[in-house]
């Protein structure tokens, strides 16, 4: 039976003291009205990267929507974070792509429910907090390959091509999309809408500040959207079904096929990384604000709740989204009111005016996603990276590469196998040194980690010794001598010398039992 104090404590997740106490700083004067304009700001923001993560999904535009309005009006009520704003994110937006395409829409909602549970049973055991100690370079590997694979596919949905199953067969079909684009008409008006999106999203930070009160994103869209009604081009649109029947919640059928081991390993990718990039978000949103600080326990069962709940409606899945977030601490809000309110917003727009996505091109937002793609590489750090810790560059890059190159899952795994042996190599550090007493006895000191992974270099060491000399192999300064090292080592101790020669002495710490061949 565990202690208690190791048990997870419950009282903290039920307490209305822990929803209550964010909102305490709407009694000073001015607080209201600011959170209430921040609403306003992050709505914008928020409503063309739903629309956008949805089509680049491959579902439907309004279930974008659906997981927005759940991030804000569900999760945004929930303790945890109380600044950073929850949705669709364009970090799932490969993952959720292949498992729509391999599993299915309605598997989707079934998938996007277990990855909830997981995450609630996760934050309630208490491991919000070890989601931190993944590797930063993993982190961005991994968004770096999704970004790489997002940019490779929406160059396809610009032109409306179909694109192709894998990264690689995306990479080798980039000469060919290049010349269909070039020789029709159609697909190089839909690509230049979709490079004019780009071009508007890199210049407006550019423009002056009382133009930059409009959000990049819906300007750009809202520009493109223009320009293709105005000039009347012929260009694919948003299609549109109504909110209501774009819900489509999992089947019993769907439920019971979750315990296919595909799925369960869907679900995986899924929780890791929403959960990974959420609390990362976390971190990135706290240096950004002096309020309180994430609770990331409380924050990875909100992200739980929220996605049990998209789940159920057949949604897209969520997580914390720094684009967003950063644009709510900007705004200047103060209380979790902002993210519910932003909620509020999408709800009435998807109700009020759903014909309004109707009109937006889809080369626009898939130009929306290419440029988020850009920003999920790592550029500016790598140079660095490769400078001062060129093992962790290579852990980012071999990430990333094994993303596009096999799938979100196993490029995961990839990247953390290499950075535990990284770790695992960087931490075994072995010294032999060699001294020669009078007489000629030689003392062999051996210190630091003593693992598998050094013995080639220490046996070089020992085996180049003349086998006609008395020899002391010392041990008592080792700090971690594993099995195979102290196996090889007794059986060096013991063959070593020749025959008529004085045996290997060696000495360990004295609680440790004299191994064989030992005075």
């Amino acid at each position: 039976m565990p202690p208690r104090s190791a048990l997870p404590s419950f009282r903290s997740f039920r307490s209305f003291r822990s929803f209550r106490e964010p909102f305490r700083a709407l009694r000073e004067p001015g607080v209201l009205r600011q959170d209430l304009l921040a609403s306003l700001v992050v709505f914008l923001v928020a409503l063309p990267l739903c629309v956008g993560v949805a089509v680049a999904s491959g579902v439907p535009a309004e279930l974008g929507l659906v997981t927005g309005i759940v991030g804000g009006l569900v999760v945004g009520c929930l303790p945890g974070s109380a600044l950073q704003v929850s949705g669709p994110a364009a970090g799932l937006t490969v993952l959720v792509f292949e498992a729509v395409r391999e599993f299915g829409l309605g598997m989707l909602g079934a998938i996007v429910l277990l990855t909830g549970v997981l995450q609630i049973a996760l934050g309630l055991l208490r491991c919000g907090r070890w989601f931190r100690a993944i590797s930063v370079s993993v982190v961005q590997g991994m968004l770096a390959g999704i970004g790489l694979i997002l940019i490779l596919g929406q160059l396809y949905g610009m032109t409306g091509a179909e694109q192709p199953r894998s990264g690689l067969g995306k990479i080798a079909g980039l000469p060919a999309l290049a010349v269909d684009t070039f020789t029709d008409p159609a697909a190089l008006t839909a690509a230049g809408i979709g490079l004019g999106t780009i071009a508007v999203l890199v210049l407006w930070p550019k423009l002056p500040a009382s133009v930059r009160r409009v959000p990049a994103p819906l300007a750009a869209v809202a520009l493109a959207t223009a320009v293709a009604a105005g000039l009347r081009l012929d260009v694919a649109n948003v299609t549109v079904r109504g909110l209501i029947g774009a819900i489509q919640p999992p089947g019993l059928g769907d439920l019971a096929a979750l315990g296919s081991v595909a799925v369960l390993g869907t679900v995986l990718a899924f929780t890791l990384i929403a959960s990974a990039e959420s609390l990362f978000s976390a971190a990135a949103v706290d240096r950004m604000h002096d309020g309180p600080r994430t609770h990331y326990d409380k924050e990875l069962v909100a992200q739980g709740v929220g996605n049990t709940v998209c789940g159920v409606l057949g949604a897209l899945p969520m997580t914390a989204v720094i684009v967003r977030s950063s644009a709510n601490v900007q705004a200047g809000a103060r209380t979790p009111l902002s993210r519910i309110v932003h909620g509020g917003w999408l709800l009435l727009f998807a109700v009020l005016l759903p014909a309004a996505l109707g009109i937006i091109p889809l080369a626009a937002l898939a130009g929306v996603l290419v440029h988020a793609g850009f920003k999920l590489l790592p550029v500016k750090d790598i140079v660095p990276l490769v400078r001062t810790h060129r093992g962790e560059a290579l852990v980012l890059v071999t990430t990333a590469v094994a993303i596009v190159v096999t799938n979100m899952f196993e490029g995961v795994l990839i990247g953390l196998g290499l950075a535990v042996a990284k770790s695992a190599w960087e931490t075994s550090q072995a010294q032999v040194n060699v001294r020669e007493l009078t007489g000629g006895r030689l003392i062999v000191t051996l210190t630091g980690n003593a693992t598998f992974l050094r013995l080639p270099r220490i046996l070089e060491t020992l085996e180049a010794l003349p086998k006609d000399r008395p020899i002391d192999l010392d041990l008592t300064s080792v700090h971690h001598l594993d099995h195979a090292c102290r196996t090889t080592l007794e059986n060096w101790a013991i063959r070593h010398n020749d025959s008529g020669t004085e045996a290997v002495r060696m000495r360990t710490c004295p609680v440790e039992a004299a191994p064989p061949g030992s005075a």
